[in-house]
């Protein structure tokens, strides 16, 4: 060895240690920015284990799986798209979806730069309520759906849902229900006790009232219709057939029992009624006149009652 060549052996290793710490204070640092790359989650809800895929009507919630002090879950994210793709960092989560009246849930951790696909199968059928007149759809606005499940001899005795609307499909558990349609009046004029817009008076429930039972089975869709019966009428107090309508007139609309469905004011008061006959007490002037009349389904119609005193 020559003079010399032992300290720039030396001075070589000192290089290359100090070399090699530099690399090992950079590298580190990579590794724990790949540590927390994000994960993607593709989410994909059936009804039933290999059933129809549900493409709406599903609701996404994403909670922490770790618990915090009170024992709840940490709520993250809410998504209603049907086949949501959500960014979540590296971590353990807890899935929720609901479709209708039913669920599903599962845990599962994702690891960093993950890109996964998640379909949750809901352990449910499907309901599909539709309305009809005469054979033609009532529109949304015209109906209220409930959905009951009955008990024994009570055929409402727990109602499960109350915002049904035609055509919605409405996930439930497997089992039997009882489905009651009623039809709203959204252009009545006159009723007394009805509150309003500046659109018009809020949609009313009438008599007009269908209602069916069904099976669901888990992973089928049952289609119910339910037909209304029904008619809108005018109801006019005049001094004699086809004469002009008394302003100010109130009246009141009975079944043949005595039961009373509406109570109107006006010249030009209407309503929607089932099909079936009627009663009618007009007051005018602290004057009274009653009158019986029919309806039948579809056929809207003017009903005059006339202004004439006993004799």
């Amino acid at each position: 060895m020559r003079p010399g060549d032992g300290i720039w052996h030396e001075r070589r290793r000192a290089l290359a240690l100090a070399t090699g710490g530099l690399a090992a204070l950079a590298f580190p640092r990579a590794a724990r920015a790949d540590d927390a790359a994000p994960a993607s989650l593709r989410l994909l809800a059936t009804l039933g284990a290999g059933g129809a895929v549900l493409e709406s009507g599903v609701k996404w919630r994403i909670f922490s799986a770790r618990a915090d002090a009170d024992g709840s879950h940490t709520l993250l994210i809410e998504s209603a798209l049907a086949n949501p793709l959500i960014t979540l960092a590296p971590g353990e989560y807890v899935v929720h979806v609901s479709f209708g009246l039913a669920s599903a849930t599962k845990s599962f951790n994702l690891n960093a730069g993950e890109s996964r696909n998640e379909t949750l199968p809901i352990a449910a059928g499907a309901l599909r309520v539709s309305a009809t007149r005469d054979g033609k759809p009532i529109d949304a606005p015209n109906v209220a759906i409930a959905i009951y499940v009955p008990e024994h001899n009570n055929a409402q005795a727990n109602l499960v849902y109350s915002r049904a609307k035609p055509s919605d499909i409405i996930g439930v558990p497997e089992g039997s229900y009882h489905i009651v349609s009623t039809y709203l009046d959204t252009a009545g004029i006159g009723t007394l006790g009805v509150a309003k817009t500046t659109s018009g008076p809020l949609p009313t429930p009438t008599n007009s009232v269908a209602t069916g039972d069904v099976r669901v089975a888990t992973g089928k869709l049952v289609d119910v219709t339910l037909r209304h019966r029904y008619a809108s009428v005018t109801l006019k107090l005049v001094r004699g057939p086809g004469g002009e309508a008394l302003a100010n007139t109130t009246f009141t609309v009975l079944t043949p029992g005595g039961d009373i469905i509406r109570e109107l004011i006006g010249a030009y008061p209407s309503l929607a009624l089932a099909e079936g006959e009627y009663d009618v007490i007009a007051r005018h002037e602290a004057k009274t006149f009653q009158s019986t009349f029919p309806v039948k389904s579809g056929m809207d119609r003017d009903v005059e009652i006339i202004a004439k005193e006993a004799d």
